[in-house]
């Protein structure tokens, strides 16, 4: 359910989406709307009033104005300018600069070095989203929001990755060309959002490929499919989320602004995958 239909059945609104009684509660039970956004670091009260008079916060789809309007935050969905807000705070959203040589998974049962090393730091039980081959390196997100790992996996919702692969040979402005209009695999065609070549030297290339398929090891085959076996393979985009500076090796938790973008993706992507065959 959207957040606007959410929104509708909890009460009503006006015309224009503004709130009446819908959005949260007005009764004395609850948490006062300004001090829920100011707890949650998105700015002071006083400026969170500021922000609610002005109609930039909806709680469940419907813009709230009424200084008084108090919400649940454990079931209530909140955003400002259009941006979700965690008001969950058992959730944890982590991002990992997974190195080679380690497996994705929480618990390899053939004993090799998998992802537990990295998570010690926190209490929470987290889990990966999606796979990196143990050849590949780069980002990786761990969390215990169950919902928003399916979009951030499923292919069917567009999330797109973004790899840069070290191959083999001198790739040509046509072989771009032709992983973006698609190349035939055993399992089927499939095409790349986007493609560029970045360098070429000394008998290499680096290449960069946007991706929204799941398909196992989908860079290196589409690469080796044209001629180019992949050498080193990086992930450096997952969404909107951007691998920065992160050392190999090192976790960190997301920022707000991350956050409030991922959570914005989960509650705005359609909830029925719309190509399972990926």
């Amino acid at each position: 359910m959207s957040d606007a239909s959410t929104g509708s059945a909890t009460g009503g609104s006006l015309s224009d989406g503004t709130a009446t009684e819908g959005a949260g509660s007005a009764s004395d039970d609850g948490i006062r709307l300004q001090k829920v956004l100011a707890n949650r670091g998105v700015a002071s009260r006083r400026v969170a009033e500021q922000m609610i008079v002005e109609g930039r916060v909806r709680v469940n789809g419907l813009v709230v104005t009424e200084l008084g309007r108090r919400i649940h935050p454990e079931t209530d969905l909140v955003d400002v300018d259009g941006t979700a807000i965690q008001l969950d705070e058992s959730k944890r959203y982590v991002i990992l600069n997974k190195p080679t040589g380690v497996v994705s998974s929480m618990n390899d049962d053939r004993g090799r070095p998998d992802l537990r090393q990295f998570t010690q730091e926190w209490d929470e039980r987290l889990y990966n989203v999606g796979r990196l081959d143990a050849d590949t390196s780069g980002l990786l997100v761990l969390t215990n929001d169950g919902d928003l790992a399916h979009v951030l996996a499923h292919p069917s919702f567009g999330v797109t990755k973004v790899y840069i692969a070290k191959v083999e040979g001198q790739v040509l402005p046509q072989t771009i060309q032709r992983l973006i209009r698609g190349v035939d695999l055993e399992d089927g065609r499939i095409a790349a959002d986007k493609a560029r070549l970045l360098d070429a030297s000394r008998g290499e290339s680096l290449v960069e490929l946007t991706l929204h398929s799941g398909k196992n090891r989908i860079v290196r085959r589409m690469l080796a499919e044209v001629g180019h076996p992949v050498i080193e393979l990086v992930r450096r985009q997952f969404g909107p989320l951007h691998l920065g500076t992160l050392p190999v090796g090192k976790a960190r938790e997301l920022t707000t602004v991350e956050r409030g973008a991922l959570l914005t993706l989960s509650r705005t992507s359609d909830s029925a995958p719309a190509d399972p065959a990926e």
